[in-house]
């Protein structure tokens, strides 16, 4: 078996070739810190008990530049993002698997920090990446490194949370401040400097979307809002569910940090993307108890309700402006920040 020189190796073809050196970076990286006993079974597929319940499955690939940022990295988040696909529906994540695509030439010591990570966000939500795969591709036709992860989870009899049970009447419900990880990873791709630095929000929201659940067992929508941020999922679920929205601006949480970035960027806060909030429906009879759940816990302790759902058929979200007017919030046109997640 060929030694693995994390300190001063590089990624090599070798490495994505199946032979030894292949299996010297998967024991030598990925099986020393993600190790656990699903995934020791080493076989091509991993064999697991099936909780009682309805299975949830989602997969998500992640292209973050730069791949270090303030407040995480493209390990942890890789975990982070599918964790909470998975959660969005009121699923218990139960598993992950990991597919990496790395480029030639790539420090295996960089390698071994995003690893690290990976495996530490994992541990702390309790959900283990049980198998994965190694691909490697020639120095400039990549960028480093790709992850791609899927998540399974089981959903309890009784649950139904999708993008199309939003009814008229209904509260709308997010976590606490946006805005967070788009500008962190804009400050950080830019070199801008702020008076005080901006970190990403990155963490996974299943252990909060439990409480949520148990509490309100009827929540008819939950989505985080990443790419296109709040405004962008909250025209989803108009869509979804044949309704409009009207949101209050003076009630939805921005940073002055964020606010202040995206005034001088000419952004705006509802479209930049985050990884550890999250957008809820509920009656409207239920959102003080939502409410004061949330706020119970440590990502959600800004919570609040900033509008409701109406019947509109024009599919509209319209916000009341700090200033006493009105203007429609609307999808996310092009592209504000490529490869956030």
């Amino acid at each position: 078996m060929s030694r693995l020189d994390i300190k001063n190796g590089l990624v090599e073809m070798a490495h994505g070739s199946g032979g030894r050196a292949s299996a010297a970076l998967i024991d030598g990286l990925f099986t020393r810190h993600l190790d656990n006993a699903l995934l020791r079974q080493g076989d091509d597929a991993t064999l697991f008990e099936v909780s009682a319940g309805r299975m949830v499955i989602s997969t998500d690939a992640h292209v973050v530049s730069p791949l270090f940022f303030p407040g995480g990295d493209i390990g942890s988040l890789s975990v982070h993002g599918t964790i909470n696909d998975v959660a969005m529906s009121g699923a218990k994540p139960l598993y992950l698997s990991a597919s990496f695509i790395l480029e030639e030439g790539f420090s295996l010591a960089e390698l071994e920090k995003i690893v690290i990570s990976m495996a530490e966000a994992s541990r702390l939500a309790g959900v283990p990446v049980v198998t994965g795969d190694t691909k490697v591709v020639e120095s400039g036709k990549g960028d480093g490194v790709f992850i791609s992860t899927t998540g399974i989870g089981v959903l309890a009899e009784g649950i139904r949370v999708s993008g199309d049970r939003a009814e008229a009447g209904d509260a709308i419900i997010v976590s606490g401040y946006i805005g967070d990880h788009g500008i962190a990873i804009l400050s950080s791709r830019q070199g801008l400097e702020f008076d005080t630095q901006i970190q990403s929000d990155s963490a996974a929201l299943h252990g909060l979307v439990a409480d949520m659940v148990q509490a309100v067992p009827d929540i008819h929508c939950l989505r985080d809002p990443t790419r296109g941020g709040l405004a962008t999922t909250l025209n989803e679920l108009c869509k979804q569910s044949g309704v409009g929205m009207r949101i209050h601006e003076t009630d939805i949480s921005v940073r002055a940090e964020v606010k202040g970035a995206c005034e001088l960027l000419g952004l705006d806060p509802l479209y930049i993307a985050n990884e550890g909030k999250l957008a809820c429906i509920c009656p409207k009879a239920s959102a003080a108890k939502l409410i004061s759940v949330m706020q119970a816990h440590p990502l959600g302790r800004e919570a609040a309700v900033i509008g409701e759902v109406v019947a509109d058929e024009s599919r509209l979200v319209v916000m009341q402006t700090t200033f006493g007017g009105q203007r429609v919030v609307d999808w996310l046109a092009g592209e504000q920040l490529p490869r956030i997640c």
